[in-house]
């Protein structure tokens, strides 16, 4: 017996219990009605997602060629849409997820208005967009179960047996829209107890998986910016243990914690580590400063020095008060963050590159690897990153390599159009096909992600919207360009009224009211020239 039986049977069971009273209650709609309710709240959800990223990260482990993906979104109905996609066209969410920006949150989610993303925007942005994009998942399920319940009662009152268990079937194995969120909490808006309290929050809308950066709360900045500032191992440590705590206290046990390190492109430490030995982790931090051996007689008025080996080191401070690391070490950097978030709870990574290199990652992770061996990557595969333009100097770097000639090419002016179909722009373009699956099976990125697709879309789909219609095409360019493709391409949205919940909203009034029920769908309903 299936779960919708299940609850047909149960509510049966307690319409006899309340006699006459509950006789306008039909127990399928009730049944219906729970089907489409499936999450009741947002642990329920976390617990879920979790599950899922959990089976993920094994399965990767088995077997590197099924990794994971995810589009960033900045509302909730565009990651509905999202989920409709991949639905419609790959006929499963298995192994997709959502992104949630930080980003994004700042850029357009703000109170403030537009920000940088400097963690400047209110906190409670970030929690109240991830219920927002699980109304919307939620919402999609509701929908699109609504419309296998209409083709069985079409079915039914046909007569036609085959196609009502056809379509019951369709509901019984029907795969939500609910999938793993992993959720941008910056460098934790402040000190690990607001870090705890923000986590708290994110998990109690829906969040399964949130990634922390070991930048300064207070001077975080983009990921592809200048100006970035790391924090010590043991601060950021703190931090990892907040968002377990938080998880373990609402208790999802297998929340999943994503470590990002910035070091590759952080040049900057706002404060020297606590070191009691040689050695220890504080003392590896500090090694990589930016220092000059001086004497005692050199020491100036208010100087900060180390000694280590017996000698007096001070490091390079600058105006600001920060102190700078010694140039090329982001690397070695890189790696220590990596494996000791791994060694401190953290249980993906996340290295924040300044270009999509699968070896320049991959000789990373596998240093990683000697100390961690299944240690795996989340990877932005972002829009900061001239794709086209690295790739085709990573194409030509081959050829010269392989000996091919590449006198016909200026490297520094590779973006040009002037070399759109040349013999190098094609293997570019196949390879950024395949970067993803390449930087799965060399780099260990389990998870591929593009942060800020959906804020770059939205502009070049209204600038193109925009030229036509206030132009010479007027509504031509709509109707071509949007509407038409709408139909004929199959996207949900041409049918807004329904989308946006008519028809649902249809049924519960027939449930509530019977034949008494106003409803919205009859024959004066223009959406039924989309029929």
């Amino acid at each position: 017996m299936t779960a919708f039986q299940e609850d047909i049977q149960a509510v049966q069971a307690l319409k006899e219990q309340h006699g006459t009273s509950w006789d306008a209650i039909n127990p399928e709609y009730v049944a219906r009605m729970r089907a489409q309710n499936r999450f009741k709240t947002g642990i329920e959800i976390a617990q879920y997602t979790a599950d899922i990223m959990r089976r993920d990260m094994g399965e990767y482990d088995a077997d590197s060629s099924v990794y994971t993906q995810s589009l960033g979104v900045w509302h909730g109905f565009i990651g509905q849409q999202k989920l409709i996609s991949i639905k419609k066209h790959l006929k499963s969410t298995n192994k997709r997820y959502l992104y949630l920006s930080g980003w994004m949150v700042a850029a357009l989610r703000s109170e403030f208005g537009p920000l940088p993303d400097q963690s400047m925007h209110e906190k409670t942005s970030v929690p109240a967009l991830i219920e927002e994009l699980y109304t919307f998942l939620r919402q999609a399920d509701a929908r699109e179960l609504d419309l296998l319940f209409s083709q069985l009662d079409d079915a039914r009152a046909a007569g036609d047996e085959t196609a009502a268990e056809f379509i019951q079937t369709q509901i019984d194995n029907f795969e939500t829209h609910v999938v793993p969120i992993i959720a941008d909490i910056d460098a934790g808006f402040g000190n690990p107890e607001a870090t705890y309290l923000l986590a708290k929050k994110m998990i109690e809308a829906g969040a399964c998986a949130i990634q922390i950066e070991n930048q300064v709360s207070d001077e975080k900045q983009c990921g592809h910016q200048d100006g970035k500032v790391t924090v010590p191992h043991e601060d950021f440590i703190a931090k990892i243990n907040a968002v377990r705590y938080a998880f373990l206290e609402l208790g999802i046990d297998n929340g999943v914690i994503v470590a990002r390190t910035d070091s590759l492109g952080a040049g900057l430490t706002q404060k020297l580590a606590v070191t009691n030995t040689p050695g220890d982790l504080g003392d590896q931090y500090n090694s990589f400063l930016d220092v000059e051996e001086i004497s005692e007689a050199e020491l100036g008025n208010g100087d900060v020095i180390i000694k280590r080996d017996g000698k007096l080191l001070r490091p390079k401070r600058l105006a600001s008060n920060l102190y700078q690391f010694r140039a090329g070490t982001g690397e070695d950097r890189c790696v220590l963050d990596c494996i000791t978030s791994l060694e401190n709870g953290a249980d993906l990574l996340w290295i924040e590159t300044e270009k999509p290199h699968v070896e320049q990652i991959a000789g990373m992770v596998d240093r990683i690897r000697e100390v961690v061996p299944n240690a795996k990557l989340v990877y932005n595969n972002s829009p900061s990153f001239n794709w086209t333009l690295n790739f085709r100097q990573q194409a030509y770097d081959l050829f010269a390599a392989e000996g091919k000639d590449v006198s016909a090419y200026d490297r520094d002016k590779l973006m040009s159009v002037d070399y759109d179909g040349t013999e190098l722009a094609t293997k570019a373009d196949e390879m950024i096909r395949t970067f993803q699956k390449d930087g799965s099976a060399r780099a260990g990125i389990f998870h591929h992600l593009i942060t800020l697709p959906t804020y770059h879309t939205a502009a070049l789909s209204t600038d193109n919207l925009a030229k036509g219609y206030f132009g010479d095409e007027g509504m031509l360019t709509y109707v071509r360009d949007v509407q038409r493709e709408e139909i004929r391409q199959g996207i949900a949205t041409v049918k807004h009224q329904n989308m946006a919940g008519s028809d649902l909203g249809d049924n519960h009034k027939e449930y509530f009211a019977g034949d008494a029920a106003l409803k919205a769908g009859g024959k004066d309903n223009t959406m039924n020239q989309f029929a």
